[in-house]
């Protein structure tokens, strides 16, 4: 079996620490962070999605196999969550926001840089696939359950889509690539475009360390251990299955597939169920609830996804 300690030192500790510096200065400075995810959603992340999808050595059919699995992957988590949710008999209300914290996760400031970091160029280029397709879904299939029978709602997050820059640093990388017109790795264009997505990972770090910083936890933590659960615990063994089902050719992919699945809750639900939703859950306002779900699944997955690389380096599972 891999070191924990190893796994931890090489695949989480940078995380941690960088973050980290975000939640302190979080915490002692009242940083604006609305011009910084502007900057990251514009600028930053359509880069980095545009050079790892256009420098990618993954084969046409791998990149259609992690689609499918994405896709299976968070039609099982949905149906996982609200099952569970109306089986502990959760409100209307309620089952919107446990579903969104349980079956989206932070695949994009926290999944990027831990699949970077622990499968190399391949983890993030997967990881990359992982984010652009649930960005698609968070802001279509997540606003359609946030919002929980408001037509309007649904049709603002259809109208969002095309909103969202990621979606046309994919079709540009992929027309660039059907047409042959990728510039070269070293010419000063892909130089430039690959320093501006590099300056994405640590700068989403910092951006969630900040995030963190400002969650007012208080009563509301007892109220999301079901959550905790199906985020950290259930989700992981449904990405573990896909894997399987699926069958991927590359053991990085697969293996990075399954990291992408076990992140904790996605930052975006928190903004999805401020905007949408409306009502109480557990006896405590929807955002506040999903906000503690977000900080308490993130504190976990340090934990959780040390183990989960460990057993996936080994190579026991996939």
């Amino acid at each position: 079996m891999v070191s924990l300690v190893s796994v931890f030192a090489t695949a989480i500790l940078p995380i941690v620490a960088v973050g980290g510096v975000g939640y302190l200065l979080g915490r002692v400075r009242d940083v604006e962070t609305d011009g910084i995810n502007t900057l990251l959603v514009y600028v930053l992340v359509p880069a980095l999605i545009f050079h790892s999808l256009a420098t990618t050595t993954l084969a046409e059919s791998t990149l259609v196999r992690i689609t499918v699995a994405i896709l299976a992957f968070h039609a099982l988590a949905i149906a996982v969550a609200e099952l569970a949710g109306r089986v502990f008999g959760a409100s209307e209300r309620a089952l919107g926001a446990i579903v969104l914290v349980a079956a989206f996760g932070n695949t994009g400031n926290y999944g990027i840089p831990v699949s970077n970091f622990a499968f190399g160029a391949t983890g993030r280029a997967t990881a990359v696939i992982f984010l652009t397709v649930q960005s698609v879904l968070i802001w279509t299939v997540g606003v359609y359950i946030a919002s929980r029978g408001n037509a309007q709602s649904r049709l603002d997050g259809l109208r969002r889509v095309f909103g969202v820059p990621l979606v046309y640093a994919v079709a540009a990388a992929l027309l660039a690539r059907a047409i042959g017109v990728v510039p070269p790795a070293g010419s000063s264009a892909m130089s430039t475009i690959q320093l501006a997505g590099d300056a994405s990972i640590p700068v989403m770090l910092l951006v969630l360390g900040i995030q963190l910083a400002r969650t007012d936890i208080g009563s509301t933590l007892s109220a999301v251990g079901g959550v905790v659960v199906l985020k950290m615990l259930v989700a992981p063994l449904l990405g573990i299955g896909i894997a399987l089902a699926v069958g991927f050719s590359e053991p990085a992919v697969a293996r990075t597939f399954v990291l992408e699945s076990a992140m904790p809750s996605a930052v975006t639900a928190v903004i999805l169920a401020a905007e949408f939703a409306d009502g109480e859950v557990a006896g405590v306002p929807v955002t506040e609830f999903v906000s503690t779900a977000i900080f308490a699944t993130t504190l976990v997955s340090v934990v959780t996804l040390t183990a989960l690389i460990a057993v996936l380096e080994s190579g026991v599972v996939v």
